[in-house]
């Protein structure tokens, strides 16, 4: 049985350290090969094998103190968004209840007399507070002290349950109390707990913005009738019906009608595509003018739009590998900080001989030191990116893309269907022919052989040669011979069209000459190609590729952020230097075969390069493997959407700037939120062991860094890199 991907729902994870402990315990298990858990998303993934037992799996994270829940793929999964929605709910009630009881304590504490019917109104106060509203801390500490894994809930716990045992024993020992420490501990971290579930839902939205915009009916035609119905009972082979202004609500090809679409939620281009019969439509588009017939072809999980959600969500389950030095930290932090905490109160006491102080300081070190920032600080950041790439047609397919794209310093294209439309032309016909009999036969031979062909260069000539009334013929024995041209038999006649490098290997005659008339036409730009048979060269040919009319404005925004640009094509030098003297491309590599990109980009790497390398073709699946970071356009094959690191949406090639640009902007928060992270617990915990921090104002200061940290990725929402 192959390896198969299992995705868990986490429950009781409250920091870095609680999901490092849980992917730790899963990957030991027996039968799982990887283990990534996500603390942002609340999420388990594990690739297991036949060996592996589900029911094993769990006993052996609830050993540890947490619930895992396997997620049915076929099942509509409750949104991320959905659950820190009621997480967020759930905090501020217990926000609003804690504060309640919590100012009059600390009104108390501040201004009230110095009696015991004081003492006791504190004691009760407190108690209700830490014990009541403090106890999903107390639930998860308990938990995790049994099952020898300390993490942020222990030391939450730890500094309130000492702070109220120790101002219960000075109840009757004339010792200052704390009560009012431990109630504002409680109710400020709750009241971080709410803002940050509130900003956790917000940066984990992108997934639920994409499920919502589907379709929400389908007119579909049953026994001759236009009915309703739930796009979830659609079925493939289905006929719909989608009018003027209305969604398309499954994948299919349009079967009668014409009209513009807008696909601006697949693309991010927001100008309408036209489609007639035998057009590719997609769920969630939206039809613009006429009435459109579709047959019904992907439904469920197998839609475009199912598809972009799994990559998002993938992307966001990942790990950049910038948080493994976070991950390690976090592993370690929690059992460091009670011992920095212990030796801190050991040191006070002796230093200041008042158990008081000890306490308090010990207490400020126990939670300023909660790692939550820590592990909020990368999860966060790649929830937003990704989503944001999403929104604008460029998807991430892993969060080592976005490290990845900060250090790219050179783009290379591919050309045709890149830069170009790949729409080829028949525009030049050169023959020694002094009549239109002569200039026909030379069309009907080349285009019956091209006809024959699936390459673009060829299906044109095909194309140009019945434009011009040219009947073609059945072509026999035809070869396509890789990155040099075609061969066969046209009317009893063995047909070549190729590079002349070709007809050089084949050894034809009247060489020389043509020479010379293939350099005057390919040196117009446009490629060039010889025709002949029997081994006789007998005239040139030549198509034009129209270039984007966005790829040079790609170009100079590359250049403009630093990058250095190249072109890899099969073309002849005259055309490839044509096209790139057009768009500003730096540097040219042509009359590369198909076997050789990924070995241009692998020199350009040996020479110390950074290389992003954007492809659409079959052709280009080695080469966007073997390219640091590989940008696959989505209107090109499976093949190459499978082997890119991230995928374009849109054949626009200035989204390729787009997502070298959001790839970097969400790399830059992430290391702003890991620095900040990193500062705040450096200087934060040598301040409270000195004695320089009240436990409340460290309570505050934790609560805060977790949701700045999580506020500073949600900015990426309004990132615009266009």
């Amino acid at each position: 049985m192959p390896d198969t991907e299992i995705r868990f729902d986490v429950e009781g994870m409250t920091c870095a350290s609680c999901a490092v402990r849980i992917e730790r315990v899963l990957g030991k298990q027996e039968g799982v090969e990887t283990a990534v858990v996500n603390f942002a998303g609340q999420e388990a993934r594990a690739t297991v094998n036949s060996e592996a037992d589900l029911e094993s799996l769990r006993a052996a994270v609830a050993k540890i103190g947490y619930d895992i829940a396997e997620i049915d793929p076929d099942d509509d999964r409750r949104s991320i968004t959905e659950r820190y929605s009621e997480e967020a709910k759930y905090q501020l009630r217990n926000v609003i209840g804690a504060a309640a009881l919590s100012i009059p304590l600390m009104l108390l504490a501040f201004f009230g007399p110095d009696e015991m019917w004081n003492y006791w109104t504190q004691f009760v106060l407190a108690t209700i507070v830490v014990f009541g509203f403090g106890s999903q801390f107390l639930k998860a500490a308990w938990k995790q002290v049994t099952s020898g894994s300390p993490a942020m809930d222990t030391l939450i716990s730890s500094g309130t349950l000492a702070a109220w045992a120790y101002s219960t024993y000075a109840m009757f020992s004339g010792e200052p109390l704390f009560f009012e420490t431990a109630g504002m501990i409680i109710t400020l971290i709750l009241l971080g707990r709410y803002f940050e579930a509130r900003a956790k839902g917000e940066a984990s939205n992108a997934i639920a913005k994409l499920a919502e915009l589907g379709a929400k009916q389908a007119r579909v035609v049953r026994d001759g009738e236009e009915i309703l119905v739930d796009p979830m009972e659609l079925a493939p082979g289905d006929i719909v019906v989608v009018l003027p202004g209305e969604k398309i609500p499954a994948d299919g090809a349009v079967v009668a009608g014409r009209s513009g679409v807008d696909e601006s939620m697949l693309t991010g281009e927001s100008v309408p595509v036209t489609k007639e019969p035998g057009s590719n439509v997609f769920g969630a588009t939206v039809n613009q003018q006429g009435r459109l017939e579709i047959e019904v072809l992907e439904v469920g999980p197998n839609t475009a739009l199912a598809q972009i959600m799994k990559l998002v969500g993938d992307a966001q389950a990942t790990k950049a590998p910038v948080q493994k030095l976070a991950d390690r930290i976090s592993g370690v932090f929690v059992p460091v900080v009670i011992s920095i905490a212990l030796v801190v109160g050991v040191v006070w006491l002796i230093i200041s001989g008042d158990v008081g102080t000890a306490v308090q300081n010990s207490v400020a070190v126990l939670i300023i030191a909660c790692p939550c920032a820590l592990g909020l600080a990368t999860p966060t950041a790649i929830m937003v990116g990704s989503g944001r790439g999403a929104e604008m047609g460029v998807l991430f397919k892993n969060a080592e893309v976005f490290e990845r794209a900060h250090d790219v310093d050179t783009v290379v294209f591919d050309k045709t269907g890149t830069l170009t439309r790949g729409a080829m032309t028949l525009v030049d016909v050169v023959t020694d022919g002094n009549g239109d009999g002569d200039i026909s036969e030379f069309l009907m031979l080349a285009g019956s052989l091209e006809s024959g062909s699936e390459h673009p260069i060829g299906k044109a000539v095909a194309l140009g040669a019945e434009e011009n009334d040219i009947e073609l013929k059945p072509v026999e024995d035809f070869e396509s011979i890789q990155g040099m041209g075609a061969r066969g038999i046209v009317s009893g006649r063995t047909v070549v069209v190729g590079k002349p490098a070709l007809f050089v290997e084949g050894g034809f005659s009247g060489l020389d000459v043509w020479q010379d008339r293939f350099d005057e036409v390919s040196i117009k730009g446009n490629t060039t190609f010889m025709v002949g048979w029997d081994n006789n060269v007998e005239g040139v040919l030549s198509v034009a590729d129209t270039v984007r009319p966005t790829s040079a404005k790609a170009i100079e925004e590359l250049h403009n952020i630093g990058v250095s640009t190249a072109m890899l094509t099969g073309d002849s030098v005259h055309t490839a230097e044509a096209i790139a003297s057009l768009i500003g491309i730096d540097q040219v590599v042509a009359e590369v075969l198909p076997g050789e990109k990924s070995e241009a980009v692998a020199a350009m790497q040996d020479h110390g390069k950074v290389v992003a390398f954007v492809g659409d073709g079959i052709n280009d699946a080695p080469a966007l493997t073997v390219a640091d970071l590989g940008m696959a356009v989505g209107s090109g094959t499976d093949v190459a959407i499978e082997a890119g690191d991230v995928v374009l949406m849109s054949g626009d090639p200035t989204t390729s700037v787009t997502a070298i640009r959001l790839a970097r902007r969400t790399f830059k928060t992430i290391r702003q939120n890991l620095f900040w992270a990193f500062a705040y617990n450096t200087a934060a915990i040598p301040l409270a062991a000195l004695g320089f921090l009240n436990p409340m104002i460290a309570a505050a200061a934790m609560a805060f860094s977790s949701v700045s940290v999580v506020a500073n990725s949600v900015r990426l929402r309004r990132y615009d890199p266009r």
